[in-house]
């Protein structure tokens, strides 16, 4: 049963259809509205210091640990970046964004190909997270940093959910050049795990972009949201049968491949002297196990 203050809120919405038939709910000012499994959102008198320690500063959500250089803490990989504006879903709790970035030091254990940095939700496991059952909208949004811009030359993995096994991806949210692929590099793209593009959307400069998976693990379906600015998300594609078993975890940063190799992970070119970076906001996982969706 919600609380009163929950009923409240959800008075306050209003309760819409999607295109596809999805119970979704929308506010006014943007709130989760749905029960909040990870949240990775920040608050704003947080420190880079909290990300190196699990639960720093009382908060941090993330592995301290996990998907970065071997020689070099999360302090000095994330920026907390002062931008004009909120992402959707930071403005109603007070949270900031926090951007990822990559440098030259971004090489994860042996991965000499890779550049890398992908923060993982700390209770998130490899097996048995409430993350890969039911269903579960992850929630993120995007500004792109004119400082630190991306290499579009090069195919980039911004989120994903990889499983248990390590053999692939359910799904990956990417930008650039896709290896051995005729598309468009400045697009938002949403892959399945046989690298078939399911829904893609123009890189938009100075303004949020916002986004929304849906992982159906019951009925094998993915459904995908979107929204810019403080617009209400909306149904970007209908639910898409595909294959979701294998559990795992999702990630959430920059995963840059290399140029002009088959062995993309041990070899190829990656620029010198590197800084690139992508703004994070509104990070959060839901549960969309009765259709509700935070738009």
């Amino acid at each position: 049963m919600r609380t009163a203050a929950a009923f409240i809120t959800l008075l306050a919405s209003v309760v819409s259809a999607t295109p596809f038939g999805q119970r979704s709910q929308v506010l006014a000012r943007a709130s989760e509205t749905c029960p909040v499994v990870f949240d990775g959102r920040v608050p704003a008198n947080a420190s880079l210091t909290d990300f190196d320690t699990a639960n720093g500063g009382g908060w941090n959500p993330y592995n301290p640990g996990f998907v970065k250089g071997n020689n070099i803490s999360w302090s000095e990989i994330l920026q907390l970046p002062k931008t004009k504006t909120k992402s959707r879903f930071d403005t109603e709790t007070g949270t900031i964004p926090l951007e990822v970035t990559i440098s030259d030091k971004s090489i994860f254990m042996k991965q000499l190909g890779f550049r890398r940095a992908g923060l993982q939700f700390n209770k998130d496991s490899n097996e048995g997270s409430p993350g890969s059952e039911g269903v579960k909208t992850l929630h993120f949004s995007i500004m792109q940093d004119d400082k630190r811009p991306l290499n579009l030359s090069h195919e980039y993995l911004n989120v994903w959910h990889e499983k248990a096994d390590f053999s692939g991806n359910q799904f990956q949210f990417q930008a650039g050049q896709l290896i051995g692929q005729n598309g468009t590099a400045a697009t938002w793209k949403l892959l399945d795990q046989d690298f078939k593009l399911l829904w893609e959307t123009p890189m938009l400069k100075k303004v949020w972009q916002n986004f929304a998976i849906t992982l159906n693990y019951e009925k094998n379906t993915i459904q995908a949201y979107y929204s810019k600015g403080c617009k209400p998300l909306k149904a970007a594609t209908q639910p898409i049968a595909r294959n979701l078993t294998g559990q795992g975890q999702f990630q959430i940063g920059i995963l840059k491949k290399p140029t002009g190799t088959d062995d993309v992970a041990n070899s190829g070119f990656q620029e010198v002297n590197l800084n690139e970076g992508l703004i994070y906001g509104g990070v959060f996982l839901e549960d969309s196990a009765d259709g509700c969706v935070s738009l």
